[in-house]
């Protein structure tokens, strides 16, 4: 009868760590296990442990190097795509996109913006990928489109945790299409009789508009069908005074811009000279007005307060018979004699 042993079995395992950034040289951020002893048939668990296990896997091997275990790692998302887009939309036309990113783990979430505005797109739909370890995700946007949208960017983005914040998002540029419009410009601002002028019929859309129409208001037939914007008056008199209207047509349609050109402006646009002439003028006027003022009120104040002059005549003296006798005369009666008053206004 054979006598039954039970041997201990000592297994030797290689347990390897992949990060998902650069090795790291530092042996407390190696992974380390333990000697596990088992007697054979039995059962052995074994433990591999690495400090920072962030956007990492765990590989287990045998002495023959055969893998035995290869852990799940956390899946980073792919750059998005958008789909959807064909060609240009009219104005008030609805646009659709869809958005997708695949490769992610665990699932992504998308979001939608049109420049700084954010946009309400539909709820991330999450789908498994074949390997059955990672999802992709998708979500649509909806929207109606206005002339502001010509040129603008709609970007779809990745949310996932192991981006740590970093962006990853697809752009998709979209044109709109529509209906002109236009503003005529003069140039000078404000044109004179005897002035060159140009009246700039100035075009906006999508497309820009080819073909510009000048029409006078009680005039026939038009006065101008060209490419060209501009409308130019060499030299300006009264007869060209009237209102003017500019038609700017393109493939989406047109749109008419009125001007009315007054030749005989009688307020232009002063020149600095002439202001500052008129600046001086006025304190001039001003000073004489004070000087006025105070002349009147002078005269006044003299009317109201009188002069009075005594004067003494000698008694006699009108019957000298010459002037050294009255003399002598009004000397020896100067006291005596009456006073006479006069009165000045």
């Amino acid at each position: 009868m054979g006598i039954s042993s039970v041997l201990p079995l000592l297994l030797f395992f290689a347990c390897s760590w992949a990060p998902g950034g650069a090795n790291l040289s530092q042996d407390d951020s190696q992974p380390w296990t333990s000697d596990e002893t088992v007697v054979a048939g039995g059962t052995v668990v074994l433990k591999c442990q690495v400090k920072d296990h962030e956007d990492s896997s765990l590989q287990w091997s045998n002495p023959a190097q055969q893998t035995l275990y290869f852990g799940e790692k956390r899946g980073i998302p792919q750059k998005p795509i958008i789909t959807g887009y064909k060609s240009s939309l009219r104005e008030k036309e609805t646009i659709i996109l869809n958005c997708q990113s695949s490769g992610s783990k665990p699932a992504a979430q998308l979001t939608w913006r049109k420049g700084e505005q954010e946009l309400p797109g539909e709820p991330t739909q999450i789908q498994e990928d074949p390997n059955g370890k990672t999802f992709t995700v998708s979500s649509s946007v909806m929207f109606q489109v206005t002339r502001e949208d010509d040129g603008a960017d709609i970007l779809c983005s990745v949310n996932h945790e192991s981006l740590k914040g970093a962006d990853r998002s697809a752009s998709q540029r979209i044109e709109v299409l529509y209906t002109p419009t236009a503003k005529i410009r003069p140039d000078p601002p404000h044109p004179r009789e005897g002035q060159k002028l140009l009246l700039h019929c100035e075009g906006r859309g999508n497309p820009i508009p080819q073909q510009y129409l000048w029409e006078k208001e009680g005039s026939v037939p038009p006065l101008k069908i060209t490419q060209d914007s501009a409308l130019i008056f060499p030299f300006l008199n009264k007869s060209d005074s009237g209102t003017y209207g500019c038609t700017a047509t393109s493939n989406m349609g047109s749109y008419k811009a009125y001007y009315t050109l007054n030749v005989n402006d009688p307020s232009p646009v002063p020149s600095s000279s002439s202001t500052y002439h008129a600046i001086i003028g006025g304190i001039v006027a001003f000073v004489v007005f004070l000087l006025l003022i105070l002349l009147i009120f002078l005269g006044h104040y003299l009317i109201r307060h009188k002069g009075t002059y005594l004067t003494h005549e000698a008694k006699g003296s009108d019957d000298a018979p010459d002037a050294d006798t009255a003399i002598i005369n009004a000397e020896g009666g100067q006291s005596g004699g009456d006073d006479k008053k006069e009165y000045f206004i």
